[in-house]
């Protein structure tokens, strides 16, 4: 065996022996069994906080309705105030109460700051709390999870899955197999660069492996804390009407309705207080003096969104070139062109089915072109486009449409279509000359879009509807933050943003 094979071998032996190590690492590291305790009342002498018992309800995976339950637990202790003033709980408003808040935790002061933060002096729906940026959002919840982990280890109910020890030499045993991979790489007469690509390959994945394992594990005195929980949980779902009750009804049961909460008991209310991203689609907005919800409307499907008049005009192109190229091939084309009968005709460059493909596929990829859409992957899409063509026998129905005269029944709706939709791209090219419009309101969501060139959506509340339809801003324009005030300068036919500042409320 060359020198070259045994670095290989030695490679591939040692990502063997990682996944072995890594194994056994998480048989050992697994959480012990929570044993359920007794259904009881008691809460305990030192009872930890509601955000703590979310991440022990969770098994040490996550905290979820942590942010919910240490609000709920905030209002049980006088700090804030959720009213109900109608039947629906959806309109339940949050208040803060101005008293003394020197003694809270991290977390509790993260989530009271948010709640100041929306609610002010005069309060805010409980539906205004959610984050109107999935990015800040991620990064908050973030934050909330480090702190309330840090609490529970102080405690003595979580510590780290894998030792420091243990993390630091599955890293670095990670990097082995590349090493080795790589050496074997440059025995073999290869340059550097191909040896520290191939050294690379190998620890993308185990980083990856390993990193999505490094988490929290229960110690034993946290497994027996969360027993007693669940025995909290077991009383509590054994009163049928806890899970639906409203967020306002924390002034009746005090701490319990945080801790059901935090033990996703209170159904109902978690579903109504979020700390996350919210509901792109309807959004809580005070712009105008008065807190209500706004209903957006995304134009996902709207031809011409956003499009400036050159691009109005390179698109009105693209479809006047299939409407016309399409007229053209089936007023040109005769019968003589194909062949359809003889000993070669099943594998003749002119048999019917691949000569009609090849015009439709060519008029629509000098389309393309025209629209200025054509990609490294056109050629291969229309390859595959003339596919049908090349196994449809003359003696089949494209090959008595080349004996036809005049445009197709298909061609027919195409060129129709086509020409509708030139006419369209000239009109919004006509409206887009007009003089813009101005639009001054509070940014409610900024939404990307999957190509990162295609503009963004802009939702923007003016304070004087109830519904609002997303305008386009170009994807080079510099982000609006959500909850600024804005002015706009738009066309209403593409609603594409021109320009964008700064202004009062």
């Amino acid at each position: 065996m060359s020198l070259e094979d045994q670095f290989y071998w030695a490679g591939a032996g040692l990502i063997v022996l990682w996944f072995a190590a890594f194994w056994l690492s998480l048989m050992a590291t697994r959480n012990g069994t929570v044993h359920t305790g007794p259904a009881t009342q008691e809460f305990g002498s030192e009872p930890e906080t509601p955000a703590v018992v979310a991440l022990l309800a969770n098994r040490w995976r996550s905290v979820d309705h942590a942010a919910a339950a240490t609000l709920l637990d905030l209002a049980a202790r006088g700090l804030v105030e959720v009213r109900q003033p109608a039947a629906d709980p959806g309109h339940s408003t949050v208040h803060v109460t101005g008293r003394d808040a020197t003694d809270l935790t991290p977390y509790e002061q993260r989530v009271l700051a948010r709640i100041t933060e929306q609610a002010g002096g005069s309060g805010a729906p409980i539906g205004a709390i959610a984050f109107r940026a999935e990015e800040r959002a991620k990064a908050w919840n973030s934050a909330l999870r480090r702190e309330i982990i840090a609490e529970a280890r102080l405690r003595g109910l979580s510590r780290a899955r894998f030792a420091p020890l243990l993390a630091g030499a599955l890293s670095v045993a990670a990097f082995g197999p590349g090493v080795l991979l790589g050496l074997g790489v440059l025995t073999g007469g290869h340059n550097v660069r191909a040896a520290l690509v191939v050294g690379v390959l190998p620890s993308v994945p185990l980083m990856y492996l390993l990193t999505r394992a490094l988490g929290e594990r229960a110690t034993r005195f946290g497994l027996e804390r969360a027993g007693h929980w669940a025995g909290v949980q077991t009383w509590l779902r054994a009163h049928e009407d806890f899970a639906q009750l409203p967020p306002a009804a924390v002034t009746v049961w005090d701490r319990y309705f945080a801790y059901g909460a935090a033990l996703a008991v209170t159904t109902h209310t978690t579903r109504l207080l979020g700390f996350d991203a919210g509901d792109k689609r309807r959004v809580w907005s005070s712009y105008g003096g008065a807190w209500r919800p706004v209903r957006i409307r995304y134009p996902r499907l709207r031809l011409g969104f956003g499009a400036g008049t050159a691009q109005l005009l390179q698109l009105a192109g693209a479809a006047a070139v299939v409407a016309v190229g399409l007229a053209l091939f089936a007023a040109l084309r005769q019968p003589d062109w194909a062949v359809t009968s003889g000993p070669d005709a099943s594998h003749s460059l002119r048999r019917p089915g691949l000569l009609l493909t090849v015009g439709w596929v060519g008029i629509g990829m000098l389309a393309v072109a025209a629209a200025g859409r054509f990609g490294r992957w056109t050629l291969f899409a229309a390859f595959l486009a003339t596919m049908p063509g090349n196994y449809a026998s003359g003696h089949g129905w494209l090959g008595h449409a080349m004996e036809r005269s005049g445009p197709l029944p298909g061609e027919t709706v195409a060129i129709a279509c086509f020409g509708a939709l030139t006419a369209y791209y000239l009109a919004l090219a006509v409206l887009e000359r007009r003089a813009p419009h101005t639009v001054t309101g509070e940014v409610l969501r900024m939404e990307p879009r999957k190509r990162d060139k295609a503009p963004r959506f802009l939702a923007v509340d003016t304070g004087d509807a109830d519904r609002t339809v997303a305008w386009a801003l170009p994807a080079g324009a510099p982000a609006l933050a959500p909850g600024s005030v804005v002015r706009l300068t738009v066309s209403p036919a593409t609603r594409a943003v021109r320009s964008a500042e700064p202004a009062t409320a």
